[in-house]
């Protein structure tokens, strides 16, 4: 049998926390965990010309430091077109995604956004309601 749904891989050391991921719920995205940096490079370096994966994102959560994420973006294949997200301790984050015109454009991201990221593209099992702070 061939499982055609899309990959989000996932980049987390092995003692980070885990967080509600709907890891069996999604009909059209598997959850690939990688604990290894070395082996995310290796699979991003091949994933597309050599390996033919259909990798929809990547996330780096909270294992990794922004400089790791700068560097593991610089090194993307060019047709490399997925989003790529850190996730840092302080659930604050930045996510590189493709542009209209393939460049690479980066965001940064309030722990709200982050959130909602996740909860819009069905990645984690619960919902999350913020209050917005009323400021007197």
């Amino acid at each position: 049998m061939n499982d055609t749904r899309r990959i989000t891989l996932l980049a987390r050391g092995h003692a980070t926390p885990d967080r509600d991921w709907s890891r069996f719920a999604n009909d059209s995205t598997r959850l690939v965990t990688i604990e290894s940096l070395t082996v995310l490079r290796y699979t991003l370096e091949h994933a597309v010309a050599d390996i033919d994966l259909d990798i929809e994102r990547v996330i780096l959560d909270r294992s990794f430091s922004p400089a790791e994420y700068l560097d593991l973006l610089a090194a993307l294949p060019r047709e490399f077109g997925a989003d790529v997200m850190l996730i840092r301790n302080d659930e604050s984050g930045y996510l590189s995604a493709t542009g209209r015109s393939g460049d690479r454009a980066l965001y940064s991201l309030q722990p709200t956004d982050v959130r909602f990221y996740l909860e819009a593209n069905d990645l984690v099992t619960g919902r999350v309601v913020f209050q917005e702070r009323m400021i007197a």
